[in-house]
């Protein structure tokens, strides 16, 4: 099993951090800071829909050394379907390359921006980035482009200028007030991070304006020519491309409930989110448990959904436990496992953990152990069809078998927590976890800390017992009356 990090170790280097974020003009390293930063996003309707993504930056060399190049993150291609990168610099293009082949394999999507004449200290430059991203063939919660609508994740699209490469060297992060405008149909309806400045119609278009303070986090963006049905005043509100059939009221009741319940277990999130979305979103595809069929994907304050999850109908269990899924992720998913190498017991196993509180909330112990032993049952039917990996070495990059064990034994070991620790301290403990750790990446040795904390008992043997041996403990079957 990892070990646990020493508590006295990680106090040190809080306070390393602490000195390093909290110093004073004198730098340490080469290094440069981010004083202006605005980007664009524009939708380009055709029979190819793509989006224009362009960033403008001023920046100035805040180190101790003169700089001859610096690095930047692009989108991963595969991906994000990126192309036709154009770099410029001082009103110059530029033309990126790569990095030297030593750094390459743990830099896959870093490419070098070269200085004709190398950058000094305490001087400012422009540094503009234009691409066009094209929906990719397998879409996900990060991109989907379609013809009337579109969605992009707050993870990955963006180009990220990286920190010289010293020791000391400071990640140039973003300035204090940040600029960024989407620009759509003027018939789109949008959802976007940050506050609104304003807007402008441009022919039949409309270019809206947001702002985004420091400690926020990076834009996401959801937007089509959708027909919205309910209200933040009823609770919840859903868009979908064609008018609903029937009474959604219940279904709406239901969303508002399963949102609240999440908020009162896990905590609060944004605060300017009065009501979740749901949204429809046809380019949305299953592509962790290798099925596929109805789906559901977060973004901040809601949750896309395909149209086999609508086709279930609204009123529907299998609607209900599909979008609840896709909440759950606000507190759990990509704001906090930002990439498809994240565990699947982190990334999947507390989502799915939180329907089972959802559905104890909304119908009672009964409800939850049934959910129990459904993921039981999905767990012996899928160790039937292929050989287990220990949970905690399990990864959304693993083979589709793999991956249906992990999904399903992953909620179960956060119920085996809670029936040990009790409820209340566990979710206290998840809530640390959410507060702390939003907007970075957290892994088991987080959370182990975090409940850990909260409930001020070592969880060194579940932990190893769950994460790293094979099979469901027996006392576990036994409680919940699941022969093997």
């Amino acid at each position: 099993m990892p070990p646990r990090p020493h508590s006295r170790a990680i106090e040190a280097g809080l306070i390393l951090f602490l000195l390093c974020a909290c110093s004073c003009a004198v730098p340490l390293a080469p290094g440069y800071r981010i004083t202006k930063e605005t980007r664009a996003i524009e939708f380009v309707a055709g029979a190819r829909p793509s989006l224009r993504i362009r960033f403008d930056y001023t920046l100035q060399n805040s180190g101790t050394t003169p700089l001859e190049f610096m690095d930047c993150n692009f989108p991963d291609p595969r991906e994000f379907g990126r192309s036709g990168l154009r770099v410029m610099l001082d009103g110059r293009e530029v033309r990126p390359e790569a990095l030297p082949e030593e750094l390459r394999p743990d830099n896959p999507l870093t490419l070098r921006i070269p200085f004709a004449q190398r950058w000094e200290r305490g001087q400012s430059r422009r540094l503009e980035i234009d691409y066009t991203l094209n929906s990719p063939r397998e879409m996900g919660s990060s991109i989907g482009i379609g013809s009337d609508n579109f969605h992009l994740g707050s993870r990955g699209w963006s180009a990220v200028p990286q920190p010289p490469r010293h020791v000391l060297a400071p990640f140039p992060r973003r300035p204090a007030k940040m600029q960024y405008t989407v620009r759509v149909p003027a018939d789109f309806l949008i959802l976007a991070r940050g506050s609104m400045n304003g807007r402008k119609k441009l022919g039949d278009e409309m270019e809206y304006r947001f702002e985004l303070r420091k400690g926020e986090l990076p834009p996401y963006v959801v937007a089509g020519r959708y027909i919205p049905t309910g209200s933040d005043s009823t609770g919840a509100v859903l868009w979908t491309l064609r008018a609903l059939q029937g009474d959604p009221a219940p279904a709406m009741k239901e969303l508002a409930e399963a949102w609240e319940t999440l908020r009162k277990a896990f905590g609060p999130l944004d605060v300017k989110v009065r009501a979740p979305h749901i949204v429809e979103s046809p380019e949305l595809r299953e592509h962790v448990s290798g099925e596929t069929g109805p789906t559901a994907a977060s973004f901040p304050g809601g949750a896309l959904v395909n149209p086999a999850a609508l086709a279930l109908g609204i009123d529907s269990a299998g609607f209900l436990d599909t979008a609840a899924h896709g909440l759950a992720h606000n507190w759990f998913g990509s704001e906090m496992y930002p990439n498809r190498f994240a565990a699947i017991g982190m990334g999947e196993g507390l989502p799915d953990y939180a329907t089972i509180v959802i559905d104890e909330a909304r119908n009672g112990a009964a409800a939850r152990r049934t959910r129990i032993a459904e993921y039981l049952r999905l767990y012996d039917n899928a160790c039937r069809r292929a050989d287990e990996k220990p949970l905690g070495v399990t990864m959304l990059t693993d083979p589709p078998g793999q991956r249906r064990i992990a999904l399903a034994k992953a909620p179960l070991f956060f119920v085996a927590l809670e029936d040990r620790y009790g409820e209340a301290p566990v979710r206290e403990g998840l809530r640390r976890l959410v507060t702390i750790m939003r907007g970075e990446q957290a892994g088991y040795n987080e959370l182990r800390s975090a409940l850990e904390y909260a409930t001020g008992k070592d969880m060194s043997e579940p932990f190893g017992r769950w994460l790293y041996q094979k099979g469901v403990p027996d006392d576990f079957r036994a409680r919940y009356g699941a022969g093997k």
